[in-house]
């Protein structure tokens, strides 16, 4: 970032998203997110609430991750710190992604389930960023050796990362690769 946009004035609001990907028997992973929001000043509301400088959102996902599948088999959410009680009622709003698999479609699914009012807009947010680094942890776990090549994996792999990006965009180099890998071989015959 260049020097002239760097602030020079005092620090106000701080997001942090961090996501870390566990081994957890050899078939499923936990992914674990956590958001949390920090204000270094006080701050005043139009309702007429006040809050002191500090933490005002800190929550977190856990999910039990299938290795041959990518479904979601368990969650878990912590709400650490939240502003008002209210927000606690939003405890079990992910229940029903139990079970969903994290392909194209997740994002909306999710903001189908827990979306505006059915949901709290911050754990929508922290499960919408886990999902791409439950990729990148799958990928993190599946590399770590050599493997024979699996059809089933390379499919629900090009299902994920086909038209996520332009490196992966349908038709570019990298889709062409995977789709040549899974064309069934052709035998030559042999007279």
């Amino acid at each position: 970032m260049q020097n002239a946009w760097k602030s020079k004035k005092e620090k106000l609001h701080t997001r942090s998203i961090e996501i870390t990907t566990y081994n957890y028997d050899g078939q499923r992973l936990i992914v674990e997110g956590f958001l949390k929001d920090e204000r270094f000043q006080d701050s005043h509301l139009v309702t007429g609430e006040s809050f002191p400088a500090g933490v005002i959102h800190h929550m977190g996902i856990r999910l039990l991750i299938n290795c041959s599948s990518l479904v979601i088999e368990d969650i878990d959410v912590d709400l650490i710190s939240v502003p008002r009680a209210a927000c606690l009622e939003t405890l079990e709003c992910l229940a029903p992604i139990k079970g969903l698999t994290i392909t194209r479609g997740f994002t909306s699914k999710v903001k189908k389930i827990a979306g505006g009012v059915r949901g709290c807009t911050h754990l929508v947010e922290l499960l919408l960023a886990m999902a791409p680094a439950v990729v990148q942890g799958f990928a993190a776990y599946r590399s770590q050796k050599p493997s024979d090549f699996n059809r089933e994996e390379t499919k629900l792999i090009g299902r994920y990362l086909v038209n996520t990006c332009h490196a992966w965009r349908e038709n570019g180099p990298f889709a062409e690769l995977l789709k040549g890998m899974l064309e069934p071989k052709q035998e030559t015959k042999t007279p």
